[in-house]
């Protein structure tokens, strides 16, 4: 079982490894090791998670998710498969954490009275300003 948070918590069969060469320098070693890691988990259909939670992740996951709902995470910064594991349930954690958060929700208000006067004699003396710009009036 993989801790998320308190209420949260993945089993490590929801996970789906496979293992692929990395691209990059390496020498012969990248060609000959398959040390990079793609990770797959059913966010749609996991039960791990409730339904508000996983709404959130596929919204957070952006290009990372398929048509289907799974989020793919391709880790490859290091340079053995258990490390480059690690980083990939590491990152997938800190996207489900993200989503369990649940957003505040904005309560509308209303201008007080004292900051509605305040704006219109703003209003009134910048008028005034732009009015002293103009042509001088003969007349008087």
């Amino acid at each position: 079982m993989i801790e998320v948070t308190d209420g949260i918590s993945l089993d490590e069969n929801e996970l789906e490894f496979s293992f692929i060469r990395a691209s990059g320098p390496g020498g012969q070693n990248v060609n000959k090791v398959s040390s990079a890691v793609q990770m797959r988990f059913d966010a749609r259909r996991s039960p791990s998670l409730g339904n508000d939670v996983s709404t959130r992740l596929q919204k957070l996951a952006g290009s990372r998710l398929t048509l289907d709902g799974v989020i793919v995470i391709t880790a490859a910064r290091h340079r053995t498969q258990e490390r480059n594991r690690a980083d990939a349930i590491e990152r997938l954690v800190g996207l489900i954490q993200k989503a369990a958060i649940e957003p505040v929700k904005r309560r509308p208000t209303r201008p007080t009275k004292a900051s509605k006067q305040r704006r219109l004699e703003a209003k009134t003396q910048r008028g005034g300003v732009k009015a002293l710009r103009g042509k001088p009036n003969l007349g008087d």
